[in-house]
């Protein structure tokens, strides 16, 4: 499974690598401009994250953002976390996402209250770092690199991982 979604990724950065030619619309605007809407959809784990309490797991999240101003985009997330070994968790969250001189690499803030049955509630604060590969002017694939840290149980919650987007910019 490791070696298909690697090769995976392999091929989404060959097929961005030859689209980022797409990057500036025909307008002018730049592609993080002030005033552009966001949606996406994101995908994670997969055995690709790390923290001592989870075997398995898979993540599915929706997002959406506003760019209040050039580069900078205030988010809102949704997501469900399925769990092979351990009870499935709903999470929302928000956070704020910084593009790097246009070039669609970004830095993420956010924070994310996780509900998982009624034996435990957390929030967790995260960080990201993704690059918004364009397939044309407005479609992404973004891949993100982020880190959630748990405020109620660090050994067990806390982890790394790496997480699999589609985006889509419009005005």
């Amino acid at each position: 499974m490791k070696k298909i979604i690697l090769s995976l990724l392999c091929a989404m950065s060959a097929l961005a690598s030859n689209a980022q030619g797409y990057t500036k619309p025909y307008n002018d605007r730049p592609p993080f401009g002030e005033g552009k809407y966001y949606v996406a959809t994101a995908l994670s784990g997969l055995d690709l994250n790390f923290n001592s309490n989870e075997k398995w797991k898979l993540d599915v999240s929706a997002k959406a953002g506003y760019l209040f101003t050039d580069n900078w985009m205030v988010t809102g997330q949704l997501g469900y976390n399925y769990r092979k070994y351990a009870p499935n968790a709903f999470t929302a969250g928000a956070g704020l996402r910084y593009y790097i001189e246009q070039n669609g690499l970004y830095l993420g803030l956010g924070a994310n209250y996780v509900h998982q049955n009624h034996d435990y509630d957390d929030l967790m604060p995260t960080i990201q770092l993704g690059y918004a590969f364009f397939l044309n002017r407005t479609v992404t694939i973004e891949p993100e690199l982020y880190y959630n840290q748990s405020l109620k149980d660090h050994s067990d919650y806390s982890g790394f991982g790496l997480r699999i987007g589609f985006g889509i910019y419009f005005e």
